[in-house]
């Protein structure tokens, strides 16, 4: 019996341990598709628009503790629609892998439809990509891709496979064994330069951020440091589950734009630890916390990659290494004695967090303040729920009032994509099923990617979806009165919604809306009670409540 080249990806995928695949379904890629139905090991889930289905693959690879997501695609139009996931991917540092279905070879470089040369478009968007022009060359390039996803600064890499490809005959082509992961420790000069300066900081603060968002025995390993060491910790942008917000040593969520009381502090510090934190624009809070590129305070940079310790900040320890290797290096050193004045810094870095994020909100003139809503979510949220987020100003009432706690999930692009909530939530569901999964979006997000409510159906995924709706893009209405205040920008950024319940309901969801404060506790209690299908809730949002912390003039 002959085996087929598509049928030969197919079992390197499973070799990787690849059991869920999103796609929307494409011709380029048929022999592919075809394969999968004697690989049982491999779900395909079927999506709505290849931009959900790249935002579903994004977020399986950050469920996967470093393992990659993967998502199908066909040429040309499908690759474009994708870009949104590889964006965020890219950016967040999160490995996955395009598989992408190209012209046959034969008509390659003649214009043939929907051809593209990936290599090009492709180049500033995934850390390869990868072309397999002959069959012996396929099994090679699996392994290649996962390599390079999993690898070094975590990130999406393309396969391209030619339709015609996929059916050539592999019967006598062996399976390419997975690679095993380098995993980079830290060196033993580096750990004792590290312990002697945080023994010796009287205000050291640990920002934890995405290379430390692994398997539970690594967060658990970082919260005896913090205790044993007496260290403040602070998880950065989008990665708020990594750290517990009720721990005493809990110093805050350094996300974008740090409410002034907290950034006053912070700026004491004597000694800045990134741990598994790239240190982007909106982490340093604009490049000014740390200076760019010469740093106002000793930093300790520690990343996995050493192409990207340098790269903006001068750090006075750079160490390339895993950082949940170096959490283990340090807890296995004899734990120093405690700095004078190190009890009360970080006593009053989590009193300053738990004042601001105080379950307090004023009722809004014009709807339902946010704030309300969110309080009411976290105190439904279970033990291991799960909850994404899209992009927008609604983000900071999440991240203001939904506390985490260890075993909580939190998922959102961290580059700031629009309609990462839904599909994300989608893939949550169908990766964890049974577990509480919530999406929290706008409503101009809720329209980008909310048609992936028809995909949960599909599947029997069950996540409940929350839609902020103030009738604008509030982010952008809030940029456009700061800019140019004064200014009418109603053209620009109002929005006409639908009836988001009804639209729920539509696909086969359950509709709730939320008009008034009162509506808030039996809509959530209904909602978010265990369910079969889908859960819509139509938020009718105050938009003179533009941020979590802040209101314009009616």
């Amino acid at each position: 019996m002959t085996r087929s080249v598509g049928r030969l990806v197919a079992e390197s995928l499973a070799a990787h341990g690849v059991d869920l695949l999103f796609c929307v379904p494409g011709e380029s890629f048929l022999g592919l598709t075809d394969a999968l139905v004697d690989v049982p090991a491999l779900k395909l889930v079927v999506c709505r628009h290849e931009g959900g289905a790249a935002y579903m693959a994004a977020a399986d690879g950050r469920m996967r503790a470093g393992r990659a997501g993967v998502c199908m695609v066909s040429r040309g139009p499908g690759v474009s629609n994708a870009m949104i996931g590889l964006h965020t991917a890219f950016h967040d540092a999160i490995p996955m892998v395009l598989l992408i279905g190209q012209v046959e070879r034969r008509d390659r470089g003649r214009g043939a439809l929907q051809e593209q040369n990936y290599e090009k478009y492709l180049a500033d968007t995934v850390k390869a990509v990868i072309p397999v022009d002959m069959a012996v060359q396929a099994s090679e390039a699996i392994a290649r891709a996962f390599h390079l996803a999993e690898s070094g600064t975590p990130g999406p890499v393309a396969v391209v496979l030619p339709e015609d490809v996929l059916d050539d005959d592999a019967t006598e082509i062996p399976l390419a064994k997975p690679r095993i992961r380098a995993t980079p420790g830290p060196a033993p000069a580096q750990v004792e330069e590290l312990a002697k300066r945080l023994a010796a900081a009287q205000r050291p603060v640990v920002l934890v951020g995405g290379a430390m968002d692994g398997p539970p025995v690594a967060l658990a390993a970082l919260k005896r440091l913090a205790e044993e060491w007496s260290l403040p910790v602070a998880p950065t942008h989008r990665r708020p589950h990594l750290f517990d917000s009720h721990h005493p040593n809990y110093a805050g969520y350094i996300g974008n734009r740090v409410q002034p009381p907290l950034m006053a502090a912070l700026r004491e510090a004597d000694l800045l630890v990134a741990l598994g934190e790239r240190m982007t624009d909106v982490v340093s809070q604009s490049y000014t916390w740390p200076t760019a590129p010469d740093p106002q305070i000793p930093l300790v940079h520690v990343w996995p990659d050493p192409s990207e310790l340098n790269r903006v900040f001068r750090a006075d320890l750079p160490m390339a290494c895993d950082p949940a290797l170096l959490v283990e290096a340090l807890l296995a050193r004899k734990t120093p004695p405690t700095p004078p004045g190190r009890a009360a810094w970080i006593a009053r870095l989590h009193g300053l967090h738990r004042d601001l994020t105080a379950p307090r909100w004023d009722p809004a003139p014009d709807g339902v303040n946010f704030s309300a809503v969110c309080i009411a979510v976290a105190e439904r949220m279970t033990a291991d729920a799960v909850l994404t987020t899209d992009a927008g100003n609604f983000t900071s009432f999440v991240h203001r009032h939904i506390p985490f706690r260890p075993g909580q999930i939190f998922l959102g692009s961290a580059v700031g994509g629009m309609g990462a909530g839904m599909p994300m939530a989608v893939a949550a569901s169908i990766r964890h099923p049974g577990r509480q999964v919530i999406a929290v979006t706008g409503d101009g997000g809720a329209l980008m990617t909310g048609n992936e409510l028809a995909t949960a159906m599909r599947h029997g995924a069950a996540p409940v979806l929350l839609v902020s709706d103030n009738r604008t893009y509030g982010s952008i209405g809030m940029h456009h009165a700061n800019r140019y205040p004064g200014r009418n920008y109603a053209d620009a950024a109002d929005l006409v919604n639908p009836d988001f319940a009804a639209w729920g309901r539509a696909f086969g969801a359950e509709g709730f809306t939320i008009a008034s404060e009162s509506d808030i506790a039996p809509v959530l209690d209904a909602a978010l009670a265990p369910r079969s299908v889908p859960a819509v809730v139509h938020v009718r949002a105050s938009a003179l409540q533009v941020t979590a912390w802040r209101r314009l003039k009616g």
